[in-house]
């Protein structure tokens, strides 16, 4: 029996950067503001990830400085289960989209970039901060904080019970 579609999945690179901190900030966003979407679940995962590998320092404090702790995340690389248990799989960049359809036989109906969910004129990529100073993390936090009404918003009028 396949296993119920029921999270929320984001991905990028090596699931130290990016996709940890979309998951915190999704996570947070749906149990502040998340009526109807008690029953969704948040993962996030790496298309090159090495598993067990922390969160990058500098996304722990960009997210610290915005009072989310994601010191315990480890890193996950994503596989088929993962995928057949998502409802919607949100990448970073177009890169990421490519990979998950080059890779993966079976997706989830629902695949887009994190900030497909803004208006049409907004940029689309998330640029990796990995290697980069702490500004660029900060700068990477701030552009997921920007789609996280949005996306919450998307996922009410797709998922709400």
């Amino acid at each position: 029996m396949a296993a119920a579609r029921d999270t929320v999945t984001f991905v990028c690179t090596g699931n130290t950067c990016r996709s940890p901190m979309a998951e915190a900030l999704l996570r947070a966003a749906l149990a502040k503001r998340g009526e109807g979407l008690g029953h969704l679940r948040v993962a996030s995962c790496g298309l090159a990830a090495a598993p067990g590998d922390p969160a990058s320092s500098h996304s722990v404090k960009a997210m610290a400085r915005i009072g989310l702790d994601i010191a315990a995340h480890r890193s996950r690389l994503l596989s088929p289960a993962d995928l057949d248990r998502s409802l919607v799989v949100f990448g970073m960049t177009g890169s990421h989209l490519d990979a998950l359809a080059h890779r993966f036989d079976r997706l989830p109906e629902t695949v887009l970039l994190l900030r497909d969910v803004l208006p049409a004129d907004a940029p689309r990529g998330i640029p990796d901060p990995f290697g980069g100073d702490f500004r660029e993390y900060e700068d990477c936090r701030d552009s997921m904080v920007e789609a996280m009404p949005a996306l919450l918003e998307f996922l009410r009028r797709r998922f709400s019970r």
